[in-house]
């Protein structure tokens, strides 16, 4: 029987996200496959979590929050060497391609539309990022 992981072993997950339904339904589907979950609703509390240790092992950003918005986050995160290897998938109900485009040039791996995409396909996309996909 497989062992199931240990608080301290499971990837841990930053969920930068205002919209409290999503928050919710992000966080039923990540704790049941395993992940710990840490959620900010704000650009400006997203750098404060990130500026603390442990790093997440993926990042899921909105671009569309208060006080930051997630394009300050990203290119913030770009700027700092310790978070050059954490993956940002970005989730946004900006659809234009110039949004997508400026995401991905300032270091978003992915770049998820909200309105698009199942919650099962970002959790997928986690999983790519991390060792041994887990």
């Amino acid at each position: 029987m497989p062992e199931n992981p240990t608080p301290s072993s499971s990837p841990h997950i930053l969920l930068v996200e205002d919209d409290v339904f999503l928050v919710r339904a992000y966080e039923a589907i990540l704790s049941s496959e395993g992940y710990q979950v840490h959620v900010v609703a704000d650009g400006e509390a997203a750098l404060k979590t990130l500026a603390e240790e442990p790093l997440p092992a993926v990042i899921l950003l909105d671009l569309m929050l208060p006080h930051k918005s997630g394009f300050e986050v990203l290119e913030a995160i770009g700027k700092d060497p310790r978070l050059a290897a954490v993956p940002v998938l970005v989730l946004s109900n900006l659809a234009q391609q110039v949004d997508v485009e400026r995401a991905k040039a300032l270091g978003a791996k992915e770049y998820f539309v909200k309105a698009d995409t199942p919650l099962e396909q970002v959790v997928e996309a986690i999983k790519r990022y991390l060792p041994n996909g887990k």
